[in-house]
């Protein structure tokens, strides 16, 4: 049986069979998993993670298709991380996003997985983010990782990705569908898919609006105004560059630029057609834009950085819950809980017994 070291370097190799059985061991929470992940660790990290999310039904499976198909067209390799819902009888995902992907099965300069939420609200797996880690210890460039369907709290898409494009679709029956609270506020990319709906302009501006309004109250005075519709089907050096350069985007200039300023104008809003790919270079070359003005700015290391502490303190809770789960510390637990509930103790006091008798391990 091949060693912890041996099976690392075929991972890093980018043997896919070794990648995908570490993932699994990931989400099912596998201790072999973790003297693996450890033996990845200390290569710097190179790939670009991008989240995909927004409401069920808004083309985030297609639009990531489309998507996988320029990047390999620029030679890239795409890992894919996409989230499904759980089964209720066996835990695991039940849309596989997989098939919706198959013309990508034969070509092994994508790797794809589902994942599944396994009743978490937060839009991702726990295994999210070790699994993207172990993609990039493997050689891919850009990691797309497809969120389940969000509502107003499932933001944790932004503790993993480097870029976070939203994706809304006209004719919900919602005006805003991204309008929740806190989901507005991770858009570094907003993209109105299926554009070729009536309403998609409306949407566009309604957003455009959300965000001028968000900009003017953090700068306490009024925003400029918003740029033109982006057009479907218009080459990305037409899109208007949300670092003021003017009518027309140059992605070269844009590049050239720099850092943007901490002020700089509003995230842009892109309008697409996945399903005939009609937008989809522009939002990738504005995908790649935000990363690299992070990255030349530092702004990157500091948004990994809070993903990083949010991961740590994931995986401190559920060590949390397993010492929990512990017949005698359980136990101590349930009798504090009876106390508490009889009113003999107070909720600090209880909550301060149990740390305690963590700390000293003694159970």
């Amino acid at each position: 049986m091949a060693g912890v070291e041996e099976v690392a370097a075929r991972i890093m190799a980018g043997e896919m069979r070794s990648l995908a059985r570490l993932i699994t061991a990931l989400e099912n929470g596998d201790p072999a998993a973790i003297p693996l992940m450890k033996a990845l660790a200390g290569q710097p990290r190179r790939a670009q993670v991008v989240g995909i999310t927004g409401p069920p039904g808004s083309g985030k499976s297609t639009l990531v298709d489309k998507l996988i198909a320029v990047l390999r067209s620029r030679n890239l390799k795409v890992g894919v991380i996409a989230v499904d819902p759980s089964s209720p009888f066996t835990g695991g995902a039940i849309l596989g996003d997989r098939l919706r992907m198959n013309v990508h099965a034969t070509d092994e300069g994508v790797f794809i997985r589902s994942l599944a939420s396994r009743g978490r609200l937060g839009g991702l797996t726990r295994a999210t983010m070790s699994a993207a880690r172990a993609l990039d210890a493997a050689g891919y460039d850009i990691i797309l990782v497809e969120t389940v369907g969000v509502g107003q709290s499932e933001v944790e898409v932004i503790e993993v990705a480097d870029t976070v494009v939203l994706v809304a679709v006209p004719g919900l029956g919602d005006d805003i569908q991204v309008n929740k609270a806190g989901v507005m506020e991770i858009g570094d990319l907003f993209v109105v898919n299926k554009a070729d709906r009536d309403g998609a302009d409306r949407v566009v501006r309604e957003i455009r609006t959300m965000l001028e309004t968000a900009a003017a109250l953090k700068r306490n005075s009024l925003s400029e105004v918003a740029p033109v519709d982006t057009l479907v089907g218009r080459a990305g050096t037409e899109l208007r560059s949300h670092h003021g350069l003017g009518q027309d985007f140059d992605l070269e200039a844009h590049l050239a630029l720099g850092p943007a300023p901490a002020d700089y104008a509003l995230p842009p809003v892109v309008k697409t057609v996945a399903e005939t790919g009609e937008g989809v270079e522009a939002v990738l070359d504005l995908i790649l834009a935000h990363f690299h003005a992070q990255r030349e700015s530092g702004a990157l290391e500091l948004r990994r950085l809070k993903g990083a502490r949010r991961e740590i303190r994931n995986l401190l809770h559920e060590d949390l819950d397993r010492a929990l789960s512990l017949e005698a510390l359980g136990r101590q637990e349930e009798a504090l809980a009876l106390d508490l509930a009889r009113g003999k103790i107070d909720t600090q006091g209880a909550a301060e017994s149990l740390s305690a008798a963590l700390r000293k391990g003694g159970y």
